[in-house]
């Protein structure tokens, strides 16, 4: 009789760990499918748009066919050297200061700010940006693009980095100041590079979330046909042409759209895998 109560529960058990793993996999494989044809269609149609020209060219004029995207490429890693330039120091200093004074009114009213920070619409941040640089200066910039972007990181990293300072163990810190380090020096030398794969991985992601806004650049950098160096006047980014081609007439600025979006994806792709071989290090 007991072997029978057994047997009855084992399977009754059994039966719901089915289910629930049915009832887990089920919205997990829809995601990764989502993915899957998100990506096909950028590569199948992204892939017809790459060649030497698209790469190193400028755009062409209105209607004409060819040229490329240089331009919008170098425009990319002007803007985002400037966010992360700006970014990484403040997320540092911040996330260090909540590390320092966890749990003080203080702390928890900067973790406020930053929570309330990272609700804010991108393309306000542009609006605010555009106010408080662009019209000041009279033009719009890679320098305007980079502060825009740079308050669309900061949330993020401040978050991450917190997180990757708190798992290191006390026992570091607290073992430094028994041997008479200065507090400051035992930060700096000890706990940041016991940190340094989380901060790493902030940077990453605080650059693959920022490398694909578009609104606080239409509004900043604006934007800008032809190839610039310039930090203190427009300039193109990839999110921008993805923008600018896609609506508009011509077959082969969309393909060129689409070039544009499959190096945008590529670009972040490759981010995210260095960041996890660097983990696993």
């Amino acid at each position: 009789m007991e072997n029978n109560v057994f047997t009855g529960q084992y399977k009754s058990r059994k039966r719901k760990d089915i289910f629930f793993k049915v009832l887990v996999l089920i919205p997990s494989g829809i995601v990764v499918a989502l993915l899957v044809l998100i990506m096909a269609q950028v590569v199948v149609n992204g892939a017809k748009a790459l060649n030497l020209d698209f790469f190193f060219q400028q755009q062409k004029p209105f209607g004409e066919v060819g040229g490329g995207i240089v331009q919008a490429i170098v425009g990319t890693f002007m803007v985002l050297a400037i966010a992360i330039v700006i970014a990484l120091p403040f997320a540092l200093l911040s996330s260090l200061y909540l590390y320092e004074h966890n749990g003080s009114r203080r702390a928890n009213g900067l973790l406020n700010v930053v929570n309330t920070l990272q609700g804010i619409p991108s393309i306000v941040i542009g609006v605010v940006i555009y106010s408080w640089v662009v019209v000041p200066q009279k033009t719009f910039s890679a320098f305007a693009g980079g502060i825009a972007l740079s308050i669309l990181m900061l949330p993020l990293m401040i978050s991450m980095i917190k997180e990757s300072l708190d798992m290191v163990p006390p026992s570091y810190l607290e073992a430094a100041l028994a041997l008479g380090v200065p507090r400051w020096r035992a930060i700096v030398e000890i706990i940041l590079p016991a940190a340094a794969s989380g901060i790493l991985e902030a940077t990453g992601l605080g650059i693959a979330r920022a490398a694909g806004e578009t609104a606080p650049l239409i509004f900043t950098a604006f934007g800008n046909p032809f190839l610039s160096l310039n930090f203190k006047g427009p300039v193109s980014a990839l999110p921008l042409v993805i923008y600018e081609y896609i609506k508009s007439p011509y077959d082969d600025w969309h393909r060129k759209a689409w070039g544009a979006a499959l190096l945008l994806v590529l670009f972040v792709l490759a981010l995210n895998l260095f960041i996890g071989s660097r983990k696993k290090r």
